[in-house]
């Protein structure tokens, strides 16, 4: 079984292939080694899916069962994580933007809260088709929203009537569920971190025919070609999600431009 090296390859080119045996070793002992591993275990980054949701391409990159869910081998998580934070080192060192994608309900506040802390665009609700396709619309909507907020904080809206001022909260809400955390995204990212990419899959399909460089996590259950960087991990549990975010996090604060 082999899997594609996303840095060296395009989602569709699987020219390049790297051998099981050549996924992340711990021959020297430093992957062994790396405390990273004790505090991924405790988060539970290791336990994917049920076996009979195992993506081919991701069966190097297990192993072995606990129970009937697959456990994912945390040395390549530290090997592919490295390459990620690597990545979204130099895109921030060169002052270029990321967006944080997760539409998973349980998932959403610490997504918004991690973004939030480092001032980075964020979609939590659905994801609206076209927001990098047909980015213009989109920035039109959010301009309408932005100025909408404006003239209610101004107080302008106190002139409606009561039930047009209703209206207008009603719309507003609406927007504020739609926009707000894409409300300072001027331009297209350089890059999205999608946090289930099987879930938003749409985020990807916009992503790619745009040029925009992916990253996300990759249980069990998903491919991992489907984006240009991956990272084998749980993207269910709140505890394994933070625990990625949160090294996403040191990165960008340790490497702003």
């Amino acid at each position: 079984m082999t899997i594609s090296n996303n840095n060296n390859t395009n989602n569709n080119d699987t020219n390049e292939l790297i051998n099981e045996e050549n996924l992340p070793a711990a021959d020297n002992g430093l992957i062994e080694s790396d405390p990273r591993i004790e505090d991924m275990i405790t988060a539970g980054v290791h336990l994917g899916h049920r076996a009979s949701k195992l993506h081919p391409r991701m069966e190097p990159l297990v192993v072995g069962l606990k129970n009937t869910t697959h456990v994912i081998d945390l040395k390549s998580t530290v090997q592919y994580l490295d390459e990620a934070l690597s990545f979204i080192g130099q895109l921030k060192k060169e002052g270029k933007n990321l967006i944080l994608v997760c539409t998973k309900p349980p998932l959403r506040f610490l997504v918004k809260q991690i973004a939030e802390d480092l001032a980075l665009s964020y979609v939590i609700e659905r994801w609206l088709g076209g927001t990098f396709t047909n980015f213009p619309v989109i920035r039109s909507r959010v301009k309408y929203y932005l100025d909408l907020r404006q003239k209610k904080d101004s107080g302008e809206l106190e002139k409606y009537t009561k039930k047009e001022k209703a209206q207008f909260e009603k719309e507003l809400a609406d927007l504020e569920r739609k926009f707000a955390g894409i409300a300072n995204m001027e331009k297209l990212p350089e890059a999205v971190f999608v946090c289930d990419i099987v879930r938003d899959k749409l985020v990807l399909k916009e992503a790619k025919e745009k040029g925009i460089k992916t990253i996300g996590l990759v249980d069990t259950n998903a491919d991992p070609l489907a984006v240009d960087f991956f990272i084998p991990a749980n993207d269910d549990a709140i505890t394994s999600v933070r625990y990625i975010l949160e090294r996403v996090k040191e990165v960008i604060l340790n490497n702003k431009s």
